[in-house]
């Protein structure tokens, strides 16, 4: 499913709104948006993908459009799946940008090959 040039100039938007250094690569048949050289968010499957602090998953999913990312059946820890319409109004984009952006600098990188 190809990306909504759109929405990727939203997150852009938003990061750039955040004085925010990031890098952009194709992942997961989408866009990721990199911060300190670690995956903050994304878009994926027509979707956002949000890298969050494990511990707020259970309260974020309660918001519209949130949910748990499964993957090979299991759920991902600290990642969370967004529907278009939990990130149609920019205030609540932002408030998905600004949950990716507190925890990334807890987050992990991935070794580098």
């Amino acid at each position: 499913m190809a990306t909504d040039p759109f929405l990727l100039d939203r997150i852009r938007n938003g990061l750039l709104s955040r004085q925010i250094t990031w890098t952009e690569k194709r992942m997961f048949g989408g866009d990721c948006f990199m911060v300190d050289d670690k995956m903050c968010l994304g878009t994926y499957k027509g979707g956002l993908m949000a890298r969050v602090a494990p511990e707020t998953i259970e309260a974020l999913v309660k918001r519209p459009g949130a949910s748990q990312m499964i993957h090979g059946g299991r759920p991902m820890t600290g990642y969370l799946f967004i529907d278009p319409e939990g990130y149609d109004q920019d205030v609540d984009l932002l408030f998905w940008i600004d949950q990716c952006l507190e925890f990334n600098p807890r987050a992990k990188s991935s070794k580098k090959k």
